[in-house]
């Protein structure tokens, strides 16, 4: 037996909400709509993972999700602009990463980050 993804679930009321913040701003591609459940995502290749904490490090909140992106800037003046509220950051962690955490539309803690070159 092999995991081959995990999939993360997020309740939401409105889930036209999701195509700005997830869309438009992080750039992912709604991949299925059955109009109960919309499925974001893109065709690149990733590991599985699963991260168990007991904070967010740097004394943070425990994220409920983390995205890691190739341009943490890009996507924070992008989330700047469309006033979505920054919780914490933008920071340059010790552990190699910058990031910051944002609520997204259905007020879920998100860890945007990148890794240092």
């Amino acid at each position: 037996m092999a995991v081959r993804r995990i999939i993360t679930n997020i309740a939401a009321g409105d889930l036209s909400l999701a195509q700005r913040f997830y869309g438009d701003i992080l750039g992912l591609d709604l991949l299925m709509d059955h109009g109960w459940i919309v499925t974001y995502g893109n065709a690149t290749a990733m590991q599985v993972q699963v991260s168990i904490a007991s904070e967010g490090g740097s004394g943070t909140e425990v994220p409920d999700l983390s995205i890691e992106v190739d341009d943490v800037e890009a996507v924070l003046e992008d989330i700047r602009k469309a006033d979505f509220e920054i919780v914490y950051g933008p920071a340059d962690e010790p552990w190699g990463v910058r990031r910051f955490y944002v609520r997204d539309p259905f007020g879920r803690l998100i860890n945007i980050l990148e890794h240092k070159k």
